[in-house]
């Protein structure tokens, strides 16, 4: 059997791209299937199973590293077909079925690449995943940490693999109807052997079936617009928010941020809505400079694709523990200063001491500070007893520039 195509018939590379992709993207539909059920059925659940973690997260690894060869090897089979000639058509004066045929092969070329490269963008954008398993790094060139970014390419993943499964039962259905219904080779000359294969001589219509696969992909993607699948549905549930507190020193600006590792890999979040009540005197040399109340609204806490995950009974508790406090003296320390006194989050109350920097110029300052917690003394993620899914170091970095209040 050659290895390229004749006018008639298919060689062995393009037969071996063909059943190689049609393996792979059938492995990929229940994989995808079976691992979002999973998803949903953590993201529900009271206190999810570390097991359960661990394995829905195997999955999408599997998922996506699969999902990713499926690209590079619809990218080389779209490379050969270009240089190769195609067989022409059995049935030439069968216009609308011929018009029907070209359509499908052509939103099948296209979603096979399109449905990888979106789901790998919505890797690459999103904050907390389970990982691609290879070493060239989870992130694409050109693609921000976003989750807006995410969200779109989630939404038009999800779109364009539901276009890839219709083209799919219908190419599926059209050979199945050459083969039993019209008894002719179409299925045959893709299949490995040697078969006695007709002379065809019409060729494959190219302009009319590309504009038809493209309105199709433009109505499937506005569908999806108009269901609101690109809209990101990560974000945590606000919660109440916070009441402006009085304080010496008005904070300006901050953030508030954790560093998680799920899975081996850093996600990165912070709470929006914070207060912070300080009084501070610059003057005083050594012990009791001060002392900052903190109040934190949990249910303000964005942390990539896992922020629903982090909310859930198991993890910060949300809805029970609305809010997370800190109180503290502020020292003045041989090396710079210490925040000293108590943090409670889930009704867990642990001595803390936050070393930070400060800059005063005038009636502005600015300091910046982080510790690591352990989220075992405040009972989050309990059911995770290893770090196999989630660290047991929680990292937590403050900046903020506050100023002081003064008698006009």
């Amino acid at each position: 059997m050659p290895l390229s195509n004749t006018p008639n018939s298919y060689g062995s590379v393009a037969k071996t791209f063909h059943w190689l992709t049609a393996l792979l993207i059938i492995t990929l539909f229940p994989l995808g299937l079976v691992a979002n059920n999973m998803a949903y059925e953590i993201k529900t659940a009271s206190a999810p199973a570390d097991g359960l973690v661990a394995q829905t997260a195997w999955l999408f690894s599997l998922h996506k590293t699969l999902g990713v060869a499926v690209f590079f090897v619809a990218l080389l089979r779209i490379l050969w077909a270009l240089g190769q000639p195609k067989p022409g058509l059995l049935h030439p004066d069968r216009k609308v079925e011929s018009l029907a045929a070209e359509t499908v092969h052509w939103l099948l070329y296209g979603s096979l690449v399109l449905v990888p490269l979106s789901g790998w963008i919505h890797h690459a954008a999103a904050s907390g995943f389970a990982p691609i398993w290879w070493t060239f790094g989870q992130g694409l060139p050109l693609v921000p940490k976003s989750e807006s970014v995410a969200a779109t390419f989630g939404g038009a993943h999800w779109v364009l693999t539901k276009v890839l499964g219709v083209s799919l039962l219908l190419h599926i259905a059209g050979a199945l109807k050459h083969h039993i219904i019209d008894k002719d080779m179409t299925l045959r000359r893709m299949w490995f052997g040697h078969a006695e294969l007709p002379r065809t001589n019409v060729k494959h219509g190219q302009g009319k079936p590309i504009v038809v696969a493209l309105a199709l992909w433009a109505v499937a993607l506005s569908g999806g617009a108009a269901l609101g699948v690109y809209d990101s549905h990560g974000g945590a549930s606000q919660g109440a928010a916070l009441e402006d507190v009085q304080s010496d020193w008005q904070v300006q600006e901050g953030t508030l941020a954790i560093t998680v590792t799920q899975l081996g890999t850093d996600v990165t979040g912070q709470f929006d809505d914070w207060t912070a009540a300080i009084s501070f005197d610059e003057t005083v040399q050594n012990g009791i400079a001060g002392s900052v109340d903190v109040t934190i609204a949990i249910g303000s806490l964005t942390l990539g694709s896992v922020t629903a995950q982090a909310m859930g009974p198991d993890f910060f508790d949300a809805e029970t523990y609305a809010t997370a406090m800190f109180t503290a003296d502020i020292m003045r320390v041989v090396d710079g200063y210490e925040a000293q006194g108590t943090l409670t989050i889930r009704d867990q109350s642990m001595p803390i001491t936050l070393p930070f920097g400060l800059s005063i110029n005038e009636n502005e300052a600015s300091m910046s500070g982080q510790l690591t917690l352990d989220r075992r003394d405040f009972n989050i993620g309990a059911n995770m007893a290893d770090e196999s899914s989630l660290k047991f170091a929680v990292n937590v970095k403050i900046d903020l520039t506050a100023t002081r209040e003064t008698d006009n």
